[in-house]
């Protein structure tokens, strides 16, 4: 009303007198002078009030912080530090070795501080010739097919489009990978050789972490050599044990206003209430859950498919995305934790940096109850890391608890034996760790201090924004097992899901926090390109999109090219998911092939691989003769390297080639998005 209102009063006036008068843009110029200076007085009085210990910041920084923090440089100047540790984090795990290194970086007499490279103009790093004994450290971790973390991709191109002078510059590099992948810690190894590049003086080699097998142990063996070749490097030498200093101090919030107070969200407070475009992994959508059904037809494990309603959100999503669920623990672990301690998981509680120089002043979101960090912030079900091990020494009164303890915290043989075979063997999380070793009684704020975040959880879209612009669809097996200690551990997320059932009544639908993640795991441009899909089991869900994306072209006349689709599963008649999806799209001819493996439905175990064997024609007259595309998605511990195999096997078959041709040819197509994975461990 008030728009259209205005401009019949505009055309009115525009008939008697000039649109902008001489007095119009005097009054314009006073309001712009005046908004001008009230604004950047109004900045300058709220950086340097006085900030309560219980503030309400959310973890992430305002864009207008962001730029004036964003000097790490002026930060190590100020605050009389040398060293600084960069992560490049995808789940926290970088994040949190950055950490214990800048806290360790005190027995050497190196102040430390830890940074986001997101957050810093890296171009400083130039700069640090000019801190008598500095060191830049990088904890590095790579995901997917060997692509940089989101918050260390602006520095990993700088690093590429750059030339630097970084003459000066001491560095080191850990690397966080997984040997299953065949990128295996491909960031990290750029970064570590392009900085001595540009000129920068490696203190230390650099260390590679597999998660595939033992993260932790790689990185406290690199992490005590990292030390020796420190103290070698600057000629000084360890002040002595190493104390365990918090790094946030505890703040009663009790008077806080219950308005105040975080219950769960991410980032923003209020946010879940208040939903605002755009959304991401700090300000996730809540959207509702639509349907949820069981795609099993009988056995003992369960497989959902679940829709998410984005209808509203302006959220767009395409093909091969990813999304990402935010999961909270079961309250009957959290109320077991509060047992276990005795403590009052209700009060209102902050946990406030002793670094006044942080830009993270929070671990979590704070104010918040104990429940509400224990449920949303805090990962429980996770194998704690030999230094919360150390932590706990001091909480155990009873001595042989203590001892364990101790040994399970050491970098001895004996104590690594202990700590693979009682903690990651026996898959013990902190509430099994506080029932075995009943003597432990950790304060509670101190273990939410101690606890890594909880992260979210991805999956493979399964579904065409085409076909359902208006829904997200996910493929996932719920996860229960039962461990050596006969517990059943159970998946945060999937387990969280299968409660989510939504109604046909009035009552509110159940809700989750989502987020879209883009991926490069994409369709050919053009339609008419051949395409080969290998996915067994879950693996299927991202090619259920491709198929409904190509059979929407089908449908509105385009010419589609072949699509073949190799799927797996253990039997027929059990979990042959989206069987009749399948089956009619192979009658109306979107699906040109469907070659199907049931590994029980006969006395020897048949999988995919063993038909991408029996089939090597097919393959080369689609990836050689035909220059079409493949995709693998699923497991990528044995089903995606045997695949690998295969192809180049093929190649070197029917393309009468040499293993060296072969392995060039395949890589060739992986530089083309050629040949494409989508894969987990």
């Amino acid at each position: 009303m008030e728009n259209s209102e205005g401009v019949k009063i505009e055309s009115t006036v525009v008939t008697e007198e000039p649109l902008i008068s001489a007095l119009d843009i005097a009054l314009f110029v006073v309001i712009i002078t005046v908004a001008y200076f009230w604004y950047f007085k109004r900045d300058k009085q709220s950086s340097s009030s006085e900030k309560k210990p219980y503030t309400i910041q959310p973890s992430s920084l305002s864009s207008i912080e962001q730029t004036s923090n964003s000097s790490f440089i002026k930060k190590l100047k100020s605050t009389g530090r040398s060293l600084v540790v960069f992560y490049g984090s995808q789940t926290g795990t970088a994040e949190e070795f950055a950490g214990r290194i800048a806290k360790e970086g005190a027995r050497y007499k190196m102040k430390g501080m830890v940074a986001d490279p997101e957050e810093c103009d890296m171009a400083d790093l130039v700069e640090m010739k000019e801190i008598q004994k500095s060191l830049a450290i990088f904890c590095i971790a790579t995901y997917g097919e060997g692509d940089p973390t989101d918050n260390a991709m602006d520095f990993y191109e700088w690093l590429q489009n750059g030339d630097a002078d970084l003459e000066g510059l001491n560095y080191a590099v850990f690397g966080l990978g997984n040997k299953t992948y065949e990128h295996y810690n491909e960031i990290a190894i750029y970064i570590d050789q392009r900085l001595e590049e540009l000129g920068a003086t490696r203190v230390h080699e650099i260390g590679l972490g597999d998660d595939d097998a033992n993260i932790e142990d790689d990185f406290v063996s690199w992490k005590e050599k990292l030390w020796e070749s420190v103290c070698s490097h600057y000629g000084i030498e360890e002040t002595g044990e190493e104390s365990n200093i918090r790094q946030y101090k505890l703040v009663d919030c009790s008077e806080v206003l219950p308005e105040r107070i975080f219950s769960g969200e991410i980032s923003r407070l209020k946010s879940y209430e208040n939903q605002r475009f755009p959304f991401d992994v700090k300000n996730p959508y809540l959207s509702k859950i639509a349907v949820n059904r069981e795609l099993h037809k009988s056995g003992d494990r369960s497989c959902m498919h679940i829709e998410f309603d984005i209808d509203g959100s302006k959220m767009r999503y395409d093909t091969g995305d990813h999304v990402a669920v935010y999961p909270k623990n079961s309250s009957e672990l959290v109320d077991k934790i509060g047992e276990l301690l005795n403590a009052d998981l209700d009060a209102v509680f902050s946990l406030l940096n002793t670094d006044e120089e942080s830009s993270k002043k929070h671990p979590f979101p704070c104010p918040c109850t104990y429940r509400t960090a224990l449920t949303y912030y805090s990962d429980i079900t996770s194998n704690p890391r030999t230094h919360i091990m150390k932590e706990l020494i001091e909480y155990a009164s009873d001595p042989k608890d203590q001892e364990k303890l101790k040994l399970m915290a050491s970098s001895t043989p004996e104590g690594k034996k202990e700590f693979h075979e009682w903690i990651l063997r026996d898959n013990r999380n902190i509430v099994h760790i506080l029932e075995d070793l009943p003597s432990v009684k950790p304060d509670l704020d101190h273990l939410c201090e101690l606890l890594p975040r909880l992260q979210c959880r991805y999956y493979s879209i399964s579904s065409s924004p085409k076909v359902y612009p208006k829904s997200i669809h996910i493929t996932a097996v719920l996860v229960n097992y039962t461990t050596s200690t006969n517990r059943v551990n159970k998946g945060v997320a999937t387990n969280l899901l299968a409660q989510l059932i939504p109604t046909n009544d009035e009552l509110p639908q159940p809700t989750i926090p989502i987020y879209i993640r883009r991926s490069q795991f994409r369709l050919p441009p053009k339609s008419q390109t051949p395409i080969i899909m290998i996915g067994p089991g879950t693996g299927l869900a991202p090619f259920r999109g491709f198929i409904q994306e190509r059979d929407y072209a089908r449908k509105e006349g385009r010419e589609i090219g072949e699509m073949v689709l190799y799927f797996g599963c253990r039997k027929k008649d059990e979990d042959f998911i989206y069987e009749n999806e399948l089956q009619e799209y192979v009658a109306n001819g979107t699906l040109t092939k469907l070659h199907l493996a049931f590994s029980r439905d006969q006395p020897e175990k048949k999988y995919v691989t063993h038909l991408l064997e029996q089939n090597a024609d097919e393959l080369w007259n689609i990836i050689g003769e035909k220059s079409g595309h493949l995709y693998v998605c699923g497991d990528t511990r044995s089903m995606a390297k045997d695949v690998h195999s295969i192809i180049v096997k093929v190649v070197m078959e029917k393309g009468q080639m040499t293993n060296s041709q072969a392995l060039n040819y395949v890589k060739k197509m992986e530089q083309q998005k050629r040949y494409s994975a989508d894969v987990w461990s």
